[in-house]
């Protein structure tokens, strides 16, 4: 068995590194995140690569690739805080079609998916995360009726993943009657979360599958990615506090020097590379071991952002006054940690659930 990545994964990870490096400097971030938009030249760039690909079927335009090679490239987005769909768009919403859509329904949505026409939000957060008060949707003849929050890849979407009350999935066209979109400000400015409000909205079903294992799928494939933005946000920013701490001089020498730095900057490295390999094997567990799938996926979501927060904020104390400035940027990879600990789940509630997997709690 092979305890490593292969050729190709390496390739493919490294042509995306130094693709972002090109198209999504820091600048790039910050006028993405101040005009809210989407950075649709980032967008093509990665769609080139074949990055809205990579989970589709080769049948319908796609690279037939699995959820290792997804969470590899959910690395990258992290690392560069991309102000740009993923998760959702290129990961949830075609392994809800693949699931449970119907032939039609994937010959409609998936080449376009792939393609990187298309983008699609999913709204599953209620089912995964737990019901807040006055939101959830219902399902009748139908229609839905209610609102979903903290809907993923939002902005641009064209169509929605949408998870009723009783666990049953639908696709929602973003201009059906009835269909309210709102646009979410969170913490993280470089995502688009949103929430969907339904009025007798007509909508398909996802129903040519087993919806509740479909629902699964995606709970911990969102986890799995999660963590892996996570990772790649939490490395980026131990390489800046680094960088810096060689830079930083303070009586007469770099900051790096002191031991009281350096030891922060290991601490922060042997914290996080353990999530290398818990992140890879919730993804490869996805694929090939099916029974260890959502426990692995749980640990990887749960135990990833508390690191990433404590990576976060060690890297901040490690810039000093620098590091609380806009002109660092360093603030971008903070949010998006601290977003990413609570999408679908907080790190209490993942763990629950875990328990509950495991017959420890109800």
């Amino acid at each position: 068995m092979e305890f490593a990545l292969s050729a190709d994964q390496k390739m493919f990870q490294e042509s995306l590194d130094r693709t972002l490096a090109r198209v999504c400097p820091l600048e790039r971030v910050r006028k993405a995140a101040d005009t809210k938009e989407i950075a649709l030249d980032v967008w093509d760039a990665l769609a080139e690569l074949g990055v809205p690909a990579v989970l589709i079927s080769e049948a319908c335009g796609g690279l037939g690739l699995k959820l290792l090679d997804a969470a590899l490239v959910s690395e990258m987005p992290g690392r560069y805080v991309v102000t740009a769909p993923f998760v959702a768009s290129c990961v949830l919403a075609p392994l809800a079609l693949m699931d449970a859509g119907s032939e039609a329904q994937q010959r409609e949505w998936l080449p376009s998916i792939a393609a990187g026409r298309a983008f699609a939000g999913v709204a599953i957060s209620e089912s995964i995360s737990g019901a807040r008060d006055c939101a959830g949707v219902t399902s009748t003849n139908g229609k839905l009726n209610g609102k979903a929050l903290f809907v993923l890849d939002f902005a641009n979407a064209a169509v929605f993943i949408v998870v009723d009350r009783d666990g049953e999935l639908h696709l929602v066209y973003a201009t059906a009657p009835g269909l309210a979109k709102i646009s979410f400000t969170t913490i993280d400015s470089t995502c688009r979360i949103g929430e969907l409000q339904f009025e007798n909205v007509e909508v398909e079903p996802l129903n040519s599958g087993d919806h509740k294992h479909a629902l699964l799928h995606l709970r911990d494939a969102g986890w799995t990615m999660l963590a892996a933005d996570t990772l790649g946000a939490g490395q980026r920013m131990i390489e800046m506090a680094v960088e810096y701490a060689k830079e930083r001089k303070q009586f007469g020498r770099p900051i790096g020097s002191f031991q009281a730095v350096k030891h922060l900057c290991a601490e922060m490295a042997a914290e996080l590379e353990p999530c290398r390999a818990l992140v890879w094997y919730a993804a490869h567990a996805f694929d090939a071991i099916p029974s260890e799938a959502s426990l692995t996926a749980a640990h990887a979501k749960a135990h990833t952002s508390e690191i990433g927060q404590f990576v976060a904020r060690i890297a901040t104390e490690v810039h000093g006054g620098m590091g609380f400035t806009d002109l660092l940027g360093l603030h971008y990879w903070f949010k998006r940690i601290g977003l990413n600990r609570q999408l679908l789940g907080g790190p209490e509630r993942v763990r629950h659930l875990a328990a509950v997997m495991q017959g420890f709690a109800s």
